[in-house]
């Protein structure tokens, strides 16, 4: 049977109930035509039916289909299309993830926006939310390779103007087959900072923040300035801060997310700059699967202000990463790495999707993604996860 060089596009729209695409599907099998695509989608109980075919020369059918549509109750409409059959669009995809309590037509259209002003196609949009327009993944086709990073601190620029999160993954298999997730634990996993609770104990918070300075302005590196901060602490009981490690503020959205993972089997990790009493608690707290961190030395009682063993800094983490992925034979593309200082470049940098949280402006500047106003749940998202499919492991 010969068929037409032009396929037809079939729009079908309406009030959804079921049947409607077994029938019109069974139609242009019966009458020969060949499918090229097909993309269906309910908003709200209203039917978007999309069918791409070529027909037999005749175009013998389609009187069938709009009868049929008549006897459904849907209205249908044709559309030739040039050209043959369609043909992949070249450039790269990606995939825009937005999280905030409340996105509206304001907040979308910056992003569309912007996505437009650097040449990005907007291919899909789906909701990931439930009750609430908080959450969209935006599928984008972008011409022009070169052009991500510029759009990443495009969106990145946007979301810092705003109450919500913007993140741009490369489209792919391994951004759905994501299995080992770390994380940093303090001002990352808990509200605080350890060691800054343990100064305030002591009587030195003022001096341990000057040097914390002094380092987050290149003064001195991340080993120094921990022994010399580590040094005031001296002679402070350890009861102090097992105390404190059994009373942790956990940071919003932090036990869904690892309830979560935990369920779908992901393996979790904590590799924390702060310290092993601490990051002990945590791991049994929250049921984490590693632990890593700046063990403290103690005698009688107290604080020496010494750690045992390597210090946990910035290559460590990303060694560590690196340990634990290797043992859980996880490819680095397989995992994500999420905190919020210096210390976390490097291990941002080596996993396959490096997660800024809360974070000082030059983290969020060179990391894969950033999250801000959203709670550590909002991972979640990014995984391409939606909200019915959470409540179905809650």
């Amino acid at each position: 049977m010969a068929v037409s060089p032009d396929p037809i596009l079939v729009t079908v729209t309406g009030r959804d109930h079921p049947g409607i695409t077994a029938r019109l599907t069974g139609i242009l099998s019966d009458i020969g035509a060949t499918l090229l695509d097909i993309e269906q989608v309910v908003v709200h109980g209203n039917l978007n039916l999309a069918l791409l075919a070529l027909f037999p020369e005749t175009r013998s059918g389609l009187k069938e289909l709009l009868f049929a549509a008549k006897e459904l109750g849907v209205t249908l409409d044709f559309k030739p299309l040039d050209g043959g059959a369609p043909r992949r669009a070249p450039g790269s995809r990606y995939v825009v993830t937005a999280i905030g309590r409340e996105l509206g037509a304001k907040p979308l259209h910056d992003v569309a926006a912007t996505l437009a002003a650097h040449g990005a196609n907007i291919e899909k949009i789906a909701r990931l939310s439930v009750e609430r327009l908080s959450s969209v993944e935006i599928q984008v086709l972008l011409q022009r390779e070169e052009e991500a990073d510029a759009l990443k601190q495009a969106l990145l620029a946007l979301a810092t103007q705003n109450s919500f999160d913007l993140a741009l993954q490369r489209e792919g298999l391994f951004r759905r087959s994501k299995r080992l997730v770390v994380m940093d634990m303090d001002s990352t996993l808990i509200r605080i900072e350890v060691i800054d609770e343990l100064a305030r104990a002591k009587g030195v918070a003022e001096q341990v923040a000057k040097i914390t300075e002094r380092a987050m302005q290149g003064e001195m590196d991340y080993d120094e300035s921990l022994r010399q901060r580590l040094s005031l602490l001296r002679g402070l009981d350890v009861g102090v801060l097992r105390k404190l490690a059994a009373e942790l503020p956990i940071t919003e959205g932090a036990e869904t997310l690892i309830r979560v993972l935990k369920r779908l089997g992901y393996r979790t990790a904590v590799i924390s700059g702060g310290f092993s009493i601490a990051a002990e608690a945590l791991k049994a707290r929250l049921g984490i699967d590693y632990a890593y961190s700046n063990a403290l030395e103690v005698v009688n009682g107290q604080l020496t202000g010494r750690v045992t063993g390597p210090i946990v800094n910035a290559q460590r983490k990303a060694e560590l990463l690196e340990t634990i992925a290797q043992a859980e034979g996880v490819l680095l593309d397989q995992t994500i790495a999420v905190g919020d200082g210096a210390n976390d470049l490097l291990m941002l940098q080596r996993a396959g999707l490096g997660v800024a949280f809360r974070a000082k402006p030059k983290l969020r500047e060179v990391a894969d993604t950033s999250l801000s106003a959203s709670g550590l749940d909002a991972i979640l998202f990014l995984l391409g996860i939606t909200e019915r499919e959470l409540l179905e492991v809650a």
